[in-house]
């Protein structure tokens, strides 16, 4: 068996000279692994302290800054949990620590400077912690599109068996800088920071706002990424081409020359779109994963298929039923339950072996590739007994220039509707209508669309149209806009 990624990182960091970097748009800091190391010792003093013991729980309710890794490491340290929320979702007040049952909020950075000046006067001698497989080091919260986020108590051997495969396949080490820029409250962003303490290799940490100014600056040569960030970044290349002299150029002016590749998942990434980034020189690999799952499978220099999302992981099993629904067996679950949610939803969703029913239909073929068809709710029924998945549609409509992101859904049994995110300010509505008319040409009559709405502003985190992950709210937006699709005229 690998060695335990976390019981590692309590040790301290593998080798020496490897740096972890902070950019945002007020500033940049920088600091040895080392040093992350011994400050995040005397933190975890300084919290011993204040009377923070095992097993308490430690809110996070910051933006990604030096402080947000220094607390979870300093977590790790004492065998506590964290409980990452992310700014903007959730309000630091005393509710949200009594609910969650917190002995610690913390939102302040200048909290946490003041808890490492306590750790420098603070005993240290205590025994560092070891963790078994199923302990918790974690508790997460899911992104869900309706209600309250569902928190999912992660376990060490979730993450170790993770972070092994992924470093299995791509090899992280001494020359690599890996860049991460969504929120360190999403579990996978700090697998990231494990890893370069872990295998010694560096790693830079952003914002999504100052990623792409900071990118180049960063001298990355793996960018972690969602497709809704890529998708931005073509933009950016292509408006740069020209006067780069090519693709390639231009994507190594946003990017940086040091790009060995590029990562992505979390949400479905358009075949056009992964193409364009191989083409210009930065192989790009698609990966298949779940809060609930850890990653399940992932494409990887010698085993890429385009259109899969790679071959699945060790320590996975993929079990598909008659229909093609996919259930996920892990060798170690990330949990068999959820901590908050609703009645009987934690049953919906895991079976007694922490089997996780994903929603998703898919299939696998000879070689081992899982291929995602979309999820089962994206399957529209129609009252002539047929089902559509939305899916290819979608990602056809937002092959255009014009259209930013779509959801497509059924405005009533008959009939298939589109609510359009415009790339531009205003929209071009003859290039989206113009779009919607290829698309009904092309596809099946089963898949025609009959009414179109141009949202007044594009999808975004912070309007609630999409997750923190920069998925489409689905449910959210067929909401927000059934009025509008209720008054749209039939015909394009």
């Amino acid at each position: 068996m690998s060695e335990s990624v976390i019981n590692r990182i309590v040790g301290g960091p593998s080798g020496a000279g490897h740096r972890i970097t902070f950019q945002r748009l007020d500033g940049t800091s920088s600091m040895t692994l080392t040093e992350l190391h011994l400050a995040a010792e005397r933190l975890a003093r300084g919290l011993r302290a204040s009377g923070i013991e095992e097993g308490d729980r430690i809110g996070i309710l910051m933006p990604n800054c030096p402080e947000w890794v220094l607390l979870d490491l300093a977590a790790i340290r004492l065998k506590a949990v964290t409980c990452g929320f992310e700014p903007g979702k959730f309000a630091g007040d005393q509710a949200l620590a009594d609910r969650y049952r917190l002995a610690m909020l913390v939102t302040d950075r200048s909290e946490v400077a003041r808890l490492i000046d306590v750790g420098e006067e603070a005993a240290s001698d205590w025994p560092a912690p070891v963790y078994r497989p199923d302990d918790v080091t974690t508790i997460k919260f899911t992104s869900g599109s309706t209600g309250e986020p569902k928190g999912l108590a992660a376990t060490a051997g979730s993450i170790d068996s993770s972070i092994n495969a992924v470093q299995e396949m791509f090899a992280h080490g001494d020359g690599d800088n890996l860049f991460i820029f969504l929120p360190l409250s999403l579990l996978q962003q700090r697998y990231w920071i494990y890893s370069a303490l872990c295998f010694g290799h560096d790693v830079t940490v952003s914002t999504y706002e100052a990623a792409f100014p900071s990118l180049r600056r960063a001298s990355a040569t793996v960018v972690m990424g969602v497709p809704a960030f890529y998708e931005n970044a073509r933009r950016h290349i292509e408006g740069r081409a020209a006067r780069a002299g090519g693709l390639a150029p231009a994507a190594r002016e946003l990017f940086g020359d040091r790009i060995r590749y590029l990562w992505t998942g979390s949400a479905p990434a358009r075949r056009s779109m992964l193409r364009f980034f191989t083409e210009a020189g930065m192989p790009i690999y698609e990966g298949y994963g779940l809060n609930e799952t850890c990653i399940v499978a992932k494409n990887h220099p010698g085993a890429h298929r385009e259109g899969s999302v790679g071959q699945v992981l060790p320590g996975k099993k993929v079990l598909l039923d008659a229909d093609g629904l996919i259930s996920v067996y892990s060798d170690h679950p990330v949990n068999t339950r959820y901590e908050y949610a609703a009645p009987g939803e934690s049953e919906r969703v895991f079976a007694p072996d922490g089997t996780v029913r994903t929603g998703d239909i898919g299939y696998i073929d000879e070689d081992g590739f899982l291929f995602i068809r979309g999820r089962a709710d994206d399957m529209v029924a129609l009252e002539n007994g047929r089902n559509v998945f939305v899916r290819p549609l979608e990602e056809f409509l937002a092959g255009t220039p014009a259209i930013d992101q779509c959801v497509v859904l059924a405005h009533d049994s008959s009939n298939l509707a589109a609510v359009v995110s415009p790339a531009d300010d205003p929209p071009d509505e003859e290039a989206i209508h113009a779009r919607v008319a290829e698309a009904n040409a092309s596809f099946s009559p089963d898949e025609r669309i009959g009414r179109v709405v141009i949202a007044p502003e594009p999808f975004s985190v912070d309007n609630g149209m999409l997750t923190a992950q920069f998925k489409p709210r689905r449910r959210r937006i067929a909401e927000r806009f059934l009025l509008r699709l209720e008054a749209a005229r039939d015909g394009i």
